[in-house]
């Protein structure tokens, strides 16, 4: 399992250890420049690891601290979301505590509706600066009426937070791909929305369950994207606009269908501010630690 989740560094590493042995019995003419070439491979990512507390829904409840204590042992220093039960100030000091920082949190659509200010309060509460919303209400297909309701609150509330120093970014969930004129609902949010007051977070996953392009979409719209949600999709995944599959179809980084790679170097080119890994299976321990080694063996 280790070595399907680290597959996509495995020839580099053999050329680095190739090389060093072709030095070490006397290389031919050129082998010098061959070593270098192999030293001067570069990380891919190189961003602070963070995670989406919502992969730990089956832990935190019952055991905060020592959900916050296995976050921090794997290395990770971000975390999206909040304390749940826990007041924010008491969720902040237990982070604070363990050198956790929490950029971003979520809002529910009701509460950016109808009491942005609270979410702002929040917000500020947990020290971050990003406020995600990962869903609108609708009932069967999302339609243009529903995306026109998501326009106008998302542009009024998120001019309620970016006066008070935060971004909203909304979370693409995969039922916006519903076809409109020569795009998609999406592109519809995305167009209408202020770009002064209303970003958007991507979650790989469901922009690719929705039938999206990562990469295309990154490349067309760059920086209204600020954060990533960092999800890998079981091979041979039905797909569907429900915004719905089995979580068991999140699969360690690497070893699904997602072209990692390519989404990565895109999200570095238009300079993504942070990145969450979000596991919603049922073997979240396991594969959150592949994951994070899957990261951290990436190359350019």
């Amino acid at each position: 399992m280790m070595i399907n989740a680290i597959t996509g560094m495995k020839p580099i590493r053999l050329l680095i250890i190739a090389c060093i042995g072709w030095m070490a019995c006397g290389s031919p003419s050129g082998s010098e420049e061959t070593a270098e070439t192999a030293a001067t491979v570069e990380p891919l990512f190189t961003a602070p690891l963070g995670i989406q507390m919502y992969s730990y829904r089956n832990y935190y409840p019952t055991d905060m601290a020592g959900t916050l204590d296995r976050i921090k042992e794997l290395g990770l220093t971000e975390v999206e979301g909040d304390g749940g039960s826990i007041a924010p100030e008491e969720f902040k000091k237990m982070c604070d505590e363990r050198g956790i920082r929490i950029p971003a949190t979520g809002a529910d659509f009701g509460e950016l509706e109808n009491n942005p200010m609270a979410v702002v309060q929040k917000a500020q509460a947990l020290g971050s600066k990003f406020v995600m919303c990962a869903w609108v209400p609708h009932n069967g297909d999302f339609t243009l009426a529903d995306a026109e309701h998501a326009v106008k609150v998302f542009n009024a509330s998120g001019k309620v937070l970016h006066d008070n120093g935060l971004t909203l970014c909304y979370h693409a969930h995969g039922y916006e791909f519903q076809p409109f004129e020569n795009g998609t609902l999406l592109d519809y949010i995305i167009q209408n929305t202020d770009p002064q007051n209303v970003s958007f977070e991507m979650d790989i996953f469901w922009v690719q369950f929705g039938g999206g392009d990562p990469v295309a979409l990154m490349q067309k719209y760059g920086d209204r994207w600020k954060l990533l949600h960092l999800k890998d999709m079981k091979k041979g995944t039905v797909k569907d606009l429900t915004g719905g599959t089995s979580e068991e179809n999140n699969v360690v980084l690497g070893t699904g269908e997602l072209d990692m790679p390519g989404i990565m170097k895109e999200a570095k080119r238009i300079g993504i501010a942070h990145y969450f890994i979000e596991d919603e299976s049922s073997a979240v321990l396991e594969q959150v630690p592949l994951s994070i080694a899957y990261l951290r063996n990436l190359s350019e």
